[in-house]
């Protein structure tokens, strides 16, 4: 499952404007959505995994990271914006420290016990930057530093803040402020000259000067072909050089050799493919490439090992030695000066051996662990790794099941203990499985060790739960905003209460103001603790003693009436520096939202009654009362019950038919025809008739303020 990790650079110079209209922030944001939609035409970007980091100061720099959901990778990447300093290193540092948050629990580097190509989490850093001068708070450096310093635990494991399996690709925006003329050529894109070039290469990676949005989109296009599965060794040549060969592939001995004279093929810093199953989508393997030291059992700490190990091959040809059954690893190189130079040899019989040095048991020895091969139809050049020195281990092996048909002798045990004693103990393991396919489980015993000493292994297992503290710990500060800025701290030198506590406060105000003879004494116009200035754009953060500058010029004038408002009106309730018609103007998306509103309110106080019907908080009348505890007047005609039900009379059946709803007239516009008793005018206080039958009409009373009055005949 790749890992597609975007870091956008969001300092105050990516708000310059290209000669589209659009800021390089915009470009960036675009450039990340190009990119995710010219992946998913790969069936194999189902399983991809993106994360946003930024800038920002740490942890607020990462935006999106092992938890959170596409739809908040793009919500965030939407909402970015351009402030702040070109922190390039720490920002490259968070984002290492993200991809290696879980490495240590799963044991994927699997360090002290060799290196396993097949246990990998391949990761693409893309950058998009401007390629502008590197800012920090301490000053404008020279050159791109990563903090040494890091809180994940095990990082002193690995001397580099990457892994193998980590690389970086930089896109360098280099668009112009005005439109040139459309004189590109379309070929390859060079790398850019900025301090980020050097650390892609150094990862496997390279970086791209964009300078025309033609050029991004065909940048974007090989970035999405580099999202490939496999590891990155540095390969180096040990030895003469190979004699030349001639155009049929053959050796030329009247061509002179080249040894002298460093050639781009003697160092290869590339790619491994490491395919995943076709059945599972999980790599599979068997043999590691070992470590570059000797585990020794007495020692308490493990050597530092460097991300990318460093394979040595000789140019001394040999035969290929497989064995039935025996499993072996096949990895295919990127091509590159070394592919090229083994595939213009024309030999896909040849192979040249490779080794680790300080792999062996003594240090000055080194036994070879794979080689290097061409394809037989010379397409690529792969790289198999076999069991630890398989020259002596392949021919054990064939004796042991042509030869003594798995029932060695005594001379063949010792020479197969020897071999076991020179090999590194980490590679016991998967020869043990190994046996065990080939037919022969019970050669090597299960009390043979790893290794590694106990302090190691304890060590390892208390960074492994130290890691997942720390985990979890990340997880949760994704995400989080940064808090708003303080402004700019004044210390209070005087121990006398400030001028906005004193109680002749409006006096001195006047006085100062002309209306009234001011007094000099004990009075300090410096002091204003704590004063703020209230703004009318919600989005500019308040601060203490704000310059005016930052006040837009439109705004002066009705900044100075707010400031006058605040100082002089000190016993209002309301919040300073803004007015009455300013506090009920909310945006038009937020009108509706009456819920939130309730959640800030205070919990109500019991009611008084508790036989008073409850009032139903709608939005639109808050006063709106439960219809079902209301009363009703007699003389209307209202079904509380379901439609289908009527007023039914004593000795009818009941009717499924629903009655027609009618209205009658009001008592106040029809005459009576008998005057009626009435001890009380006013309606509602009076004895009032209840029928304890369902569905019948219940009287409501009126209004307890209003008085009727009859007509009476004469």
């Amino acid at each position: 499952m790749p890992i597609l990790l975007f870091l956008i650079d969001t300092s105050a110079s990516m708000n310059q404007r290209t000669y589209l209209g659009t800021t390089y922030l915009d470009i960036a944001k675009g450039a990340v959505e190009i990119f995710m939609k010219l992946r998913a035409r790969d069936p194999a970007s189902r399983g991809d995994r993106y994360m946003l980091v930024t800038f920002d100061d740490p942890p607020y720099g990462v935006k999106a990271g092992w938890k959170e959901n596409h739809a908040t990778f793009m919500s965030e990447l939407k909402n970015l914006q351009a402030s702040g300093l070109t922190t390039l290193g720490n920002a490259l540092r968070a984002a290492f420290d993200l991809l290696n948050l879980n490495r240590l629990v799963s044991g994927i580097d699997n360090y002290g016990q060799g290196r396993n190509p097949f246990f990998l989490e391949p990761s693409v850093i893309i950058t998009i930057t401007d390629g502008n001068k590197l800012t920090h708070s301490s000053g404008v450096p020279d050159e791109l530093h990563l903090p040494l310093n890091s809180p994940l635990p095990g990082s002193e494991l690995t001397k580099e803040p990457f892994r193998w399996d980590q690389r970086l690709f930089a896109l360098v925006l280099r668009l112009p402020g005005a439109a040139v003329p459309d004189s590109e050529q379309l070929g390859s894109v060079p790398s850019d000259e900025s301090a980020i070039t050097q650390m892609c290469e150094v990862t496997g990676g390279r970086s791209y000067c964009v300078r025309t949005q033609r050029m991004l989109n065909q940048c974007l296009e090989s970035l999405v072909q580099k999202v490939l599965s496999g590891v990155v060794i540095n390969f180096e040549k040990t030895g003469p050089d190979p004699p030349p060969v001639g155009e049929d592939g053959l050796v030329d001995p009247a061509r002179p050799l080249s040894s002298f004279s460093p050639q781009p093929w003697h160092s290869c810093h590339k790619l491994i493919y490491v395919r995943p199953n076709p059945k599972t989508g999980v790599p599979v393997g068997h043999w590691p490439i070992p470590e570059s030291f000797w585990p020794d059992q007495n020692s308490p700490t493990l050597p530092p090992r460097s991300a990318h190990p460093v394979v040595r091959f000789s140019c001394v040809d040999c035969e290929p030695m497989v064995i039935d059954k025996l499993p072996f690893d096949k990895y295919e190189l990127e091509p590159s000066p070394l592919t090229q130079y083994i595939l213009e040899r024309k030999s896909p019989h040849m192979c040249w051996q490779v080794f680790v040095n300080c792999s062996g048991k003594h240090s000055d020895v080194a036994q070879p662990f794979g080689y290097l091969k061409a394809s037989t139809t010379l397409t690529c050049v792969n790289l198999f790794v076999m069991p630890y020195n398989y020259p002596v281990l392949l021919p054990l092996l064939d004796d042991l099941f042509k030869v003594h048909k798995l029932k060695p002798n005594l001379k063949w045990r010792q020479a197969f203990e020897i071999y076991l004693k020179s090999m590194p103990p980490y590679f016991l393991p998967p020869l043990k499985k190994a046996l065990r396919m080939m037919g022969a489980p019970n050669l090597i015993s299960d009390n043979m060790d790893c290794g590694l000493s106990y302090s190691v292994i304890s060590y390892l297992k208390k960074l492994s739960q130290q890691a997942k503290i720390e985990s979890d710990r990340m997880i949760v500060s994704v995400g989080k905003k940064p808090p708003q800025e303080t402004g700019i701290k004044v210390k209070n030198h005087s121990s006398t209460l400030s001028l906005a506590h004193r109680r002749d406060f409006k006096q001195l105000l006047q006085g100062i103001t002309g209306e009234v003879p001011l007094r000099l004494n004990d009075v300090n116009f410096k002091e204003f603790a704590g004063f703020q200035i209230a703004l009318l754009n919600k989005d500019v953060k308040p601060q203490a003693y704000r310059n005016a500058y930052d006040i837009p010029r439109q705004n002066l004038l009705d900044q100075v009436t707010r400031m006058r408002s605040n100082l002089l009106k000190t016993t209002q309730k309301l919040i300073r520096g803004q007015d009455e018609d300013y506090l009920h103007s909310i945006p038009v998306g937020q009108m509706g939202n009456y819920q939130e509103y309730l959640k800030m309110m205070p919990s109500p106080l019991r009611e008084i009654d508790p036989d008073q019907p409850k009032r139903l908080h709608t939005f639109g009348n808050p006063f709106k009362q439960d219809k079902k505890g209301m009363m009703i007047d007699e003389a209307d005609e209202f079904v509380t019950g379901p439609q289908n039900k009527k007023r039914a009379n004593p000795g009818e059946p009941s009717s499924g038919s629903a009655p027609k709803r009618r209205r009658s007239m009001s008592p106040l516009l029809r005459r009576p025809q008998t005057p009626p008793i009435i001890t009380n005018h006013v309606l509602g206080k009076g004895p009032t008739v209840v029928s304890n039958q369902h569905g019948l009409i219940k009287p409501i009373p009126l209004h307890k303020d209003l008085k009727v009055k009859f007509d009476w005949p004469p």
